[in-house]
């Protein structure tokens, strides 16, 4: 089977890696791809979100499957273009993306189908939704308050306001100041939940669906949770939270609700359910959804996947995945982005990562590319999110220590990390 993987990052290189071991898969290509993924993919520079381009490279090399990556492609519609050349897909249609690509839809599906969630209201004008923030002040006590870009803004639309002068500034930068683009013309306003946040994923096909595992991720660029929001610093799995009786609940509460509801609105869901989710002594509800594998996410996920990933990603294509089973390892495993100084705000690509093959050989390590490139025999950081040293092993502390001791023989000045991954498992 000829397959090709759509994206450029950590993501795709976790599934790429994993892909490569399917005996499935004859021939493997990634567009765009990236230095670490040219080593088990044939990259092609297409851009991911390139739909007629991917359609018509999957067209020329004759592609039978295809697995789309990253979020903005899925949303606006490229499974639907390689669905309408005749071409098999993994990945959720443009009305089922809806999901990720707005809030406000997600929300909506929430209230009809009893789905726990985060109380909310959604706006386009400036001066109405200071007003209610001002009004949710004066009736709770206002802070902190959640502001979210509706749409897609590469997992950094989310604003935690301590202040409610803060919650105003933040939908001011969006809807008058056009921080996040269209992502931001309208916003989502919705109560502070308290807990802590995890995240479940499920594979769907339309109508059945394939629990996955649990992972926890690090948003924050710094250590302590400190800093802004990033599409995430790093990530673990298993999850202590996470036990199978909370699993099952979330399962239960939240995840098919979910893919019954839209069945019955005629959205069916096909490719992987991301359930972000808050857990307090009440139990899960539902921060967001995503329609693909989490980045950093995925990278764990991979590490512990036991099973061939490939029939798992055909039957969310064909139906039948009632018929399937994944196993996975009991082991943890843990991912450490290291990024360029600067990210999640303005950063230098071009700089010279030294010490990757010494780093690579550290037991139960694998090194996923996110932003890299490779020019005169040099690799060359060519992003924000730039590697994923990830780590497998029988306890979180041992994960831990051998990820940190590669990142450690990893000569790259201009690159900085957390050193805290893991840090409530640990505790």
């Amino acid at each position: 089977m000829r397959i090709l993987v759509v994206g450029g990052g950590g993501r795709e290189h976790a599934l790429c890696w994993a892909i490569s071991a399917s005996p499935l898969c004859t021939k493997l290509y990634c567009a765009p791809g990236n230095a670490g993924i040219a080593r088990v993919a044939e990259c092609v520079a297409v851009g991911a979100e390139d739909i007629p381009g991917q359609v018509a490279l999957a067209q020329r090399l004759q592609i039978d499957f295809v697995v789309i990556g990253p979020d903005a492609p899925l949303v606006a519609g490229m499974a639907d273009g390689f669905a309408a050349a005749g071409i098999k897909v993994f990945g959720p249609s443009k009305a089922a993306a809806q999901l990720e690509g707005s809030k406000s839809f997600t929300k909506e599906l929430c209230s009809r189908h009893n789905i726990p969630t985060a109380a909310y209201e959604r706006f386009t004008d400036l001066d109405k939704a200071i007003a209610y923030i001002k009004a949710a002040h004066l009736k709770t006590g206002g802070a902190p308050i959640v502001v979210k870009a509706d749409g897609l803004a590469a997992g950094k639309g989310v604003i935690v306001a301590e202040t409610v002068d803060q919650a105003i500034d933040a939908v001011r930068d969006m809807l008058a100041g056009n921080r996040f683009g269209t992502a931001g013309a309208s916003v989502v306003i919705e109560e502070f939940m308290a807990g802590e946040e995890v995240s479940l994923f499920a594979l769907c096909d339309g109508e059945d669906v394939l629990p996955l595992v649990g992972v926890q991720d690090h948003k924050r660029a710094f250590d302590g949770d400190k800093g802004p929001n990033t599409g995430g610093m790093g990530a673990y799995s298993p999850v202590p939270l996470l036990d199978q009786a909370m699993f099952d609940r979330a399962m239960r509460e939240i995840v098919l609700p979910t893919v019954r509801g839209m069945k019955a609105e005629g959205l069916p869901f096909k490719g992987v359910l991301y359930a972000g989710l808050m857990i307090d002594k009440n139990g899960p509800r539902l921060v967001e959804y995503n329609c693909r594998f989490g980045d950093p996410e995925c990278q764990v996920l991979m590490m512990r996947l036991k099973s061939d990933i490939v029939p798992a990603l055909i039957a969310c294509a064909d139906g039948g995945l009632k018929h399937l089973d994944l196993r996975w390892s009991d082991q943890t495993a843990l991912t450490v982005i290291l990024a360029t100084r600067g990210y999640p705000d303005a950063y230098k690509n071009g700089s010279e990562i030294r010490g990757l093959a010494e780093a690579g050989k550290v037991e139960g390590v694998e090194i996923f590319h996110a932003g890299t490139k490779v020019e005169g025999g040099r690799t060359l950081a060519n992003g924000g999110r730039v590697l994923n040293v990830t780590a497998i092993a029988p306890t979180v502390e041992e994960a831990r220590a051998r990820a940190y001791r590669a990142v450690d023989l990893i000569d790259w000045p201009e690159g900085f990390c957390r050193r805290d991954i893991a840090w409530r498992a640990v505790k």
